[in-house]
């Protein structure tokens, strides 16, 4: 399941914060295909973008054991040592892609529900709570497997938690979202139940993953981590902050967000 748009959005303030984060990962993952070739786009791998992903992602063993990788034995040995410490991958690997699909799907997903979520936040503690997230999902991955020494790259966990706060704050907007099971086809669904679907989803496939995490491609826990870690802050947003209309773009009682559209007194919206 993929969302394409918010069909029940309404916004009073422009996204500039999310606009910048998906051209900030666009920007990087340009260089990623400079790196790795177009080959890197459907899952090849070339040593250039091994190292990138070495050096700029997180590894969980660089930071249990205190020390940071700096040499792949491979031939003669190949310098993969971080220009930044390790608590620094913790940022900069949250605008780091695998590949074209691992791309394209965290982008639609963070266009779609993370315009609301700024308009609800303000610009800047968006972006405080964009980057908390990730990172705190991050630490959940951690937390799992520290001795791990594959490296993490992706928004996912950042975008787990604007997931997380949107199905707090705005459960009843509706989604319109591509199934592609046997047939291919457009539905609307309601927030509440694509967000839980998919939650689900994640915490089934992470706890079959417990033990073989470095066998798995996908870092379920850091989704499990940051939806929590955005659906706690929703809870308290939606919990502490006095109800607002439409200029605040945030509606207390969750009701499609948006002022009621009516045409020859019948409501039409």
């Amino acid at each position: 399941m993929l969302p394409i748009s918010d069909a029940g959005r309404y916004r009073g303030t422009f996204p500039f914060v999310n606009v910048a984060l998906l051209t900030l990962n666009a920007l990087v993952f340009l260089y990623e295909i400079g790196v790795g070739g177009f080959g890197f786009l459907f899952g090849g791998s070339t040593l250039g973008i091994t190292v990138f992903f070495l050096k700029f992602g997180f590894i969980p063993a660089e930071l249990s054991s205190g020390q940071g990788f700096e040499i792949l034995p491979i031939g003669r040995g190949v310098d993969i040592a971080s220009p930044i410490p390790t608590w620094a991958t913790l940022l900069s690997c949250m605008f780091i892609h695998g590949g074209l699909m691992h791309f394209v799907g965290n982008m639609l997903f963070l266009w779609v529900f993370g315009d609301n979520i700024e308009d609800t936040f303000g610009h800047v503690k968006y972006l405080v709570f964009y980057l908390v997230s990730g990172v705190l999902a991050t630490l959940a991955h951690f937390a799992i497997d520290p001795a791990s020494q594959t490296p993490l790259v992706g928004a996912s966990g950042a975008i787990s938690g604007v997931m997380g706060a949107y199905l707090l704050l705005y459960p009843r907007n509706r989604i319109r979202t591509l199934i592609i099971y046997f047939l291919i086809t457009v539905v609307e669904l309601r927030a509440v139940w694509l967000l839980l679907i998919w939650f689900g989803l994640q915490t089934i496939q992470g706890l079959l993953s417990i033990g073989v995490s470095d066998q798995v491609s996908t870092a379920f826990f850091a989704h499990i981590g940051g939806f929590v870690v955005g659906a706690a802050v929703g809870f308290a947003v939606k919990t502490f902050r006095r109800p607002s209309g439409p200029a605040g773009g945030y509606w207390h009682n969750g009701d499609d967000n948006r002022p009621a559209q009516y045409w020859r007194g019948r409501r039409i919206d």
